[in-house]
């Protein structure tokens, strides 16, 4: 039997058959054996075959035993990061996406332009399409209106799509539909930056908790304990734990160049083809960087990831 991962609380998973069922799985005990170096071998927008036990009843109760996911059928792409406190595993956010929405704010909680840069890069890599949500533009002062249209220039000068929005008024959220219709779409963020919100916009009747933002240190608070895939028209939304850190996985350094697409771009004209853009001369990133054509922000985002010690490298298959 084959069916469709939409939610995972942690011990067990929703499988929507294709025949449309519903049903609670759990994962076989050795599935964790096969190499799979996550916190979360199965992930929501997994395909996945099932199995029931040799006996589907309990010798002491007449309910039938839960059905066993034994295997997972192959990814297309899937966003993955690095776990917190477990820096030898890794932590799959959602496989078989056709786009990620990454939501963020100016203030209320502000998110990082290098936890901005984590994400892209990481998607980059899984070759994830992603667009930029800026929520909560009616929190903004005139000051941080301005910064927010500087952040959406850089990125779509860059080329990723941008959008600015109020899931609280609604202010652009109906034209984000059209764009969802018929997809699979990763929803992401820090936690308070409003996914929770939004997804209520979207799908009325979702009736998702929401939370205020802790007035003493701009955070937001977790709202979503687990990732789950909601249905909308013929697509789907997954609603996923805010992250508060976004640690990149599996990333060699020679290959970090090609996942920000502008330092690829003038990488092409260093003298030397195995450039790091940190001290070597003749390197045309550094240049450009210095001409402005390639933002400081984003430059400094590389060589922090460049930098990152990750003693987990590894190649499996997913």
């Amino acid at each position: 039997m084959k069916g469709l991962v939409i939610k995972n609380t942690g011990s067990w998973y929703t499988v929507q058959t294709d025949d449309g069922r519903l049903l609670d799985c759990k994962v076989k005990g050795n599935f964790r054996l096969k190499g799979i170096r996550s916190t979360n071998p199965v992930a929501v927008g997994d395909r996945v075959i099932l199995s029931a036990p040799q006996s589907n009843l309990s010798p002491l109760t007449s309910d039938p035993s839960p059905l066993y996911i034994s295997e997972i059928e192959d990814r297309r792409n899937y966003i993955i990061r690095k776990s917190i406190n477990l820096s030898k595993q890794s932590h799959i956010i959602a496989a078989n996406v056709d786009q990620a929405m990454l939501i963020v704010t100016v203030n209320r909680p502000q998110t990082s332009t290098t936890f901005i840069d984590r994400f892209l890069a990481s998607a980059e890599a899984y070759r994830v399409p992603v667009v930029l949500i800026f929520n909560k533009t009616d929190l903004l002062d005139a000051d941080e209106l301005h910064y927010q249209r500087m952040l959406i220039h850089l990125y779509e000068t860059v080329g990723y799509e941008c959008r600015a929005i109020s899931a609280e008024t609604c202010e652009g959220v109906d034209a984000l539909l059209p764009m969802l219709q018929g997809k699979i779409t990763l929803l992401s963020g820090n936690s308070g930056v409003g996914k929770s919100t939004l997804i209520n916009r979207l799908v009325p009747g979702a009736n998702l908790r929401t939370a205020e933002i802790s007035d003493a240190h701009q955070t937001g608070q977790h709202t979503t304990t687990f990732s789950e895939m909601i249905p909308l028209g013929d697509g789907w939304l997954i609603d996923t734990p805010g992250i508060k850190g976004f640690g990149t996985f599996d990333m060699e350094p020679e290959e970090l160049t090609s996942y920000f697409r502008e330092i690829f771009h003038f990488s092409k004209d260093c003298r030397f083809s195995n450039c790091t853009h940190t001290h070597e001369p003749g390197c045309a990133v550094r240049q450009a960087l210095e001409d402005h054509y390639i933002a400081q922000s984003r430059y400094q985002s590389y060589l922090s990831m460049l930098n990152d010690k990750d003693e987990s490298k590894y190649r499996e298959a997913y």
